[in-house]
């Protein structure tokens, strides 16, 4: 609206100006003329100097009047521009009418509007709406709906603009985070712990992507950053990456052994030291048996466990009742893994087949090594932990040393088998399955002790953990869950919460939760935080944090999700190609007809003053 009131004033003063603009054209045309009727026939100038004087007279006035008023540039009726955070006016096709939204730059004589909504409502004629600009947040999206959207994205700022992070871990687990940085070509990423120790440091490949991993440490609420630096090492962003780690009960395994070996004897001390509760059952021979008292295997010793381990010795020696006890107990969720450290028999293949996995070979060994990763000496250091290396700089190369393993030449395969760990080449150490609700796992590395034996215990137990964890019988996961992004003055979807849920602020705040019908079920409900930090939600007996960011923080991952949002409601918003009607939109820019002006005059004011065309 006051675009179109600008528009009007501008045209009542051009009409006056382009009166005032003729009458000198014309007065200046009649005193040329009159000057060369006055003049003597031998002082007269030649007719094209004549003719060139009078022509660049109105030529000269024309440019001086698009100057002053510049044409505008056809716009399209029933279209509403609506400018955003970030916008390049430069880049906008106009429209009927354009308004700014409150996260808009400053535009002199653009209508400013608190939200979409009410822009709508302002202007009753809207058949398209055209967004430019970083696009629409939460509060205008529902606005758009039966209205075709076209989107004008900025181009994304410098920094973070994509992250994958988990807001929740367990205690004495890696984790990994993945992402993408805009216009850092050459740079790197960083993973820092709590105490600011860098855990982890990739390059960024060709696209700005990394992918980055760490291990936590004790239960509770804790702030890791992730920190991008240039080509030049330069820190250009420095994002919290907030992580909630839980004391999740720990796997209870079972491990039945045919024979000693000093695999059990490391995993036995490792299981211990990291809380798990393991049960094993190690056959000596002449009917003896190390370990722990034995127990019967039927379907009520194994519903006790959630994983069971054992060697091919002892997976020969099981009964049929007990293998078929074993096998119903993992199709009812536990999960199994079979080390195969020697040849196995055809019977033994059979077995597998039957299993779901093709079996060959396994006659022989051979050595491979872990995968390393680029994980730094610092980076290193830090997942060993305080106290474990003491040698100095000189031995830093032996810090990320792994030492070769082994592993049986069985070729696996299977139709629905997914990889269990890889070594350096990428070849799986091992393959799983699902059978029923468990897992099924076939493990060729016969030697990873080793890596205890070289002092990188950390690798041992991240081998292990990744292992168990992958095939462990799953256990209920009561958390709440948290949709959308989790920044302060966005909407949130809180799901999972049951009536009276309720959630309170780091300020102490308490807030009612009631369902959200847009969600589409009665268990999610609605919450815009006011305050960053960490939140607390309440539902029954039940409660969860989850961090809230402020809202200027990381503004390219902001923007990143604003351009996502925007660009799928416009896919789905209808046609914006068919051709509207053209109407007198924005006045275009001045400064191309001042300088065609400048140009035109000055070159005029040569030609007056030169000899050219004169009678000599």
């Amino acid at each position: 609206m006051n675009t179109l009131m600008l528009g009007a004033r501008e045209f009542d003063l051009a009409m006056p100006v382009a009166v005032l603009l003729a009458v000198t054209v014309l007065a200046s045309i009649a005193r040329l003329l009159y000057r060369q009727w006055r003049a003597e026939p031998a002082q007269r100038s030649r007719a094209w100097r004549v003719t060139l004087l009078v022509l660049a007279q109105p030529l000269c006035a024309a440019l001086l009047y698009f100057a002053l008023f510049p044409p505008s540039t056809p716009g399209e009726a029933g279209t509403l521009v609506v400018v955003s955070a970030g916008a390049q006016l430069d880049a906008i096709k106009a429209g009927d009418a354009m308004v700014a939204l409150p996260e808009a730059p400053e535009l002199p004589g653009v209508e400013r509007v608190p939200d979409l909504g009410t822009a709508l409502r302002r202007h009753p004629g809207t058949q398209r709406i055209r967004v430019a600009g970083a696009g629409l947040t939460s509060r205008d999206r529902a606005a758009v709906q039966g209205i075709a959207l076209e989107f004008v994205p900025a181009p994304l700022p410098r920094g973070l603009v994509e992250l994958a992070a988990p807001q929740r871990a367990a205690s004495g687990g890696e984790f990994r985070i993945a992402g993408r940085a805009q216009d850092l070509k050459g740079g790197v990423a960083e993973l820092l712990d709590p105490g600011s120790q860098r855990v982890d440091r990739v390059p960024l490949d060709a696209d700005g992507r990394f992918a980055l991993g760490a291990t936590t440490r004790v239960p509770g609420v804790a702030i890791y950053r992730l920190r991008l630096r240039d080509a030049q090492q330069k820190q250009v962003e420095n994002v919290e990456l907030p992580l909630q780690i839980d004391a999740d009960p720990a796997p209870r395994v079972l491990v039945l052994a045919g024979a000693p070996n000093p695999e059990w004897k490391y995993l036995r001390r490792w299981a211990l030291d990291a809380g798990l509760a393991m049960h094993t059952q190690i056959a000596a021979g002449g009917g003896m048996q190390l370990g722990d008292v034995p127990i019967a295997l039927n379907a009520a010793s194994l519903s006790r466990f959630d994983v069971v381990v054992l060697d091919e010795r002892a997976w020969a020696a099981l009964g049929d009742a007990q293998r078929s006890a074993l096998i119903e107990a993992v199709r009812g969720g536990l999960g199994l893994l079979l080390r195969v450290t020697a040849t196995l028999p055809d019977g033994e293949r059979r077995r597998l087949r039957a299993l779901g996995f093709d079996v060959d070979g396994g006659s022989d060994s051979v050595a491979v090594r872990l995968a390393t990763g680029q994980r730094d000496t610092d980076a290193e250091r830090a997942r060993l932990g305080p106290g474990t290396v003491d040698a100095p700089r000189a031995a830093d190369a032996d810090i990320a040393e792994i030492p070769a393993l082994t592993r049986r030449t069985l070729r696996l395969d299977g139709s629905d088998a997914q990889p269990l760990s890889r070594d350096e080449s990428g070849q799986p150490l091992g393959l799983w399955r699902a059978l029923g609700r468990g897992r099924i796992a076939v493990w060729t590395l016969t030697d990873s002790y080793r890596l205890v034996l070289a002092g990188r215990g950390d690798r041992y137990g991240e081998l292990w953990s990744g292992v168990l964890a992958a095939l462990a019988r799953a256990q209920p996961q009561p958390a709440f869950e948290v949709r959308g992004e989790a920044r302060v003055d966005q909407r949130l979807a809180l799901c999972g919460t049951a009536a009276g849920a309720s959630v309170i602020s780091p300020g102490g705040a308490k807030t009612a939760l009631l369902a959200d019908p847009a969600t589409g079920t009665p268990a999610c409900a609605a919450y815009w935080p006011r305050q960053p930090g960490w939140h607390r939600l309440q539902s029954g007996e039940r409660s969860q944090l989850f961090h809230v960011r402020a809202a200027d923080a990381v503004p390219g991952l902001h923007a990143a999700v604003l351009r996502e949002a925007t660009q799928r409601l416009a896919a789905g918003a209808g046609d914006v190609k068919a051709a509207p009607t053209l109407v007198p939109g924005q006045p275009g820019s001045r400064w191309p007809w001042w300088l065609a002006w400048l140009l035109a005059s000055s070159a005029l004011w040569w030609f007056e003053r030169s000899r050219a065309g004169r009678t000599a």
